[in-house]
């Protein structure tokens, strides 16, 4: 094996795209062939600089798609043999971040799904129309009950 053809850790993590990554895009074409319209990359209100992979801003869902490596995965942990605690800082970090994200995303009344670049692409795009089938269901049921009060004649009084 040719050492000097070996990638280091350095030079693998810097060709690691945060953005539009084979992971990413893959959930995102085939929710696009589901007929899912979305917003990449979307902002989330209140929170500086922080972005949802995947948005549907009419039904409040922000979907995240992690990295084994840069959030923690339980099943894959990071593995580095080199500046050990700057990474396992640099990680919880990322961890603590994911959770107050969360927590503010559903004090605002947004549901967020979380998946691991692990999972396999078709089970996260199933999970995916799924919960927006079943917020658009809840959405449509919630206006048909709200006009049927409104046909109900008052009586003069």
């Amino acid at each position: 094996m040719d050492l000097e053809a070996t990638p280091s850790v350095r030079q693998r993590m810097q060709r690691t795209r945060g953005r539009d990554n084979p992971f990413e895009l893959s959930v995102r074409s085939q929710l696009y062939e589901k007929g899912l319209r979305y917003r990449v990359h979307y902002p989330v209100s209140g929170i500086k600089r922080i972005t949802c992979d995947i948005a549907l801003p009419g039904l409040k869902i922000a979907i995240f798609l992690d990295g084994c490596f840069w959030h923690g995965c339980n099943i894959h942990p990071p593995s580095v043999k080199k500046n050990t605690s700057f990474w396992m800082e640099k990680i919880d970090r990322n961890r603590a971040r994911d959770r107050r994200v969360r927590k503010h995303l559903t004090e605002i009344g947004w549901t967020t799904l979380r998946f691991w670049e692990h999972e396999a692409v078709e089970a996260i795009v199933k999970k995916i129309v799924s919960t927006v089938e079943e917020y658009k269901a809840a959405k449509l049921s919630a206006r048909s009950s709200s006009r049927a009060l409104q046909d109900v004649k008052r009586t003069p009084g």
